[in-house]
């Protein structure tokens, strides 16, 4: 794709947002892609505005280095679609590691939020707001010489501060939304702390601090009103969380206040985050958690619930209204997204040829059919 990067496998995600593992055939390594956004429904000018919008935000999150942040590379055009390019981090989500696990404890959850709050907080010193801070966003390594490392990805919906959407548009993950961004506010500093919370909340808790909730457009009602569980199990974590997961967005602390409040967990009164920097998140006892280590095996989650709520809104959706329900039953969008190709378009013609093939058959299988029915409607008529 764009020349540059050869497709290996999916490494995870669907549709637009799966991301895939790749070849840097310029510079030799391994990276990791991902669209981000999409222009096809847009006009020509409004396409090209965002194309040159995402392309200017992505390159300026790769300017970002943090030790605890995923490296962003570059963002590339393929057939005027903007790519993400990142590290590749061979990797857990947190998302991943609670659907098994259930709960993890407070002092490992306070290392674990210290060291995104951390990497945010370079960001918002960067003038960079990340606007969708989820458990399928934060990353444990689970090999190599960064095993137990946490680090944050996605920026790929990063917005530079200023940089608005179009009017009561929201992007993002309903469950860790901050009440603001709900009602359509544009998502600041602020909201990204009480995304954080809520993530590390969801951590300890075993559940978002708004439940499980199926239905998106009711869970962004909930969110909107600010109505959080009150955590039970949270521990010497509860007065950070419920400070980051105030309804106000100025009574919240700073990404910087909360980082220093969450190392405080962990390393005591006097601690700061700069001890847990670099270093691999551990049990009390100073070992790294099981689960965290490579030859952990993970089967697939027994429990419906176990995505977590980690799923984004189906589209960019008006602030607590939603897009229109489609009546059940056949969805003509659903048979065309099952035909058309996963991932970027090839850029080897042959390639290109099999990955539309299924499309092409169904198209010549629509006109045989259509000829028999007018054959048929003449042969009547006649």
């Amino acid at each position: 794709m764009a020349g540059r990067y050869r497709l290996d496998s999916k490494l995870g995600g669907g549709g637009m947002g799966a991301v895939w593992l790749a070849r840097d055939n310029r510079l030799g390594r391994d990276v990791a892609v991902k669209q981000v956004i999409s222009t096809a429904d847009l006009d020509p000018d409004e396409a090209e505005d965002l194309r040159r919008r995402a392309l200017r935000e992505g390159r300026a999150a790769a300017q970002l280095a943090h030790e605890h942040a995923i490296s962003m590379y570059d963002m590339a055009l393929h057939y005027g679609e903007p790519w993400l390019v990142m590290e590749h981090l061979p990797s857990r989500s947190l998302a991943q590691v609670m659907n098994v696990v259930d709960t993890l404890p407070p002092y490992v959850v306070a290392q674990i939020g210290a060291n995104v709050a951390d990497a945010l907080t370079a960001a918002h010193a960067a003038g960079i707001v990340h606007r969708d801070v989820k458990p399928g966003n934060i990353l444990i390594a689970e090999r190599g010489r960064d095993a137990g490392i946490v680090k944050i990805s996605d920026f790929g919906i990063a917005r530079a501060k200023g940089d608005n959407d179009p009017d009561g548009v929201i992007i993002g993950t309903p469950a860790y939304f901050a009440p603001e961004v709900a009602r359509g506010n544009d998502p600041t500093e602020a909201s990204d702390v009480f995304s954080l919370g809520a993530t590390l909340y969801t951590a300890v808790e075993g559940q978002p601090p708004f439940g499980f909730e199926t239905d998106s457009i009711a869970l962004l009602h909930r969110v909107a009103r600010a109505e959080i569980i009150m955590p039970t199990h949270t521990g010497p974590l509860t007065e950070p969380l419920l400070e980051m997961l105030q309804p106000d967005p100025a009574r919240r602390p700073t990404m910087a206040q909360a980082r220093d409040l969450l190392a405080r967990v962990v390393l005591g009164p006097s601690g700061s985050a700069a001890a847990l920097r670099g270093r691999p998140i551990q049990n009390e006892d100073g070992t790294i958690p099981s689960w965290a280590q490579r030859s952990a095996h993970f089967a697939e989650p027994a429990r419906p619930r176990g995505s977590f709520v980690d799923r984004p809104l189906g589209a960019a959706t008006q602030a607590t209204g939603g897009p229109k329900k489609s009546a059940k039953g056949f969805a003509p969008a659903d048979l065309l997204d099952r035909l058309l190709p996963k991932g970027p378009v090839p850029d080897n013609p042959q390639d290109r040829i099999v990955a539309y093939a299924p499309l092409a058959m169904a198209a010549m299988i629509a006109v045989i059919l259509v000829a028999l029915l007018v054959a048929v409607i003449i042969a009547l008529v006649v």
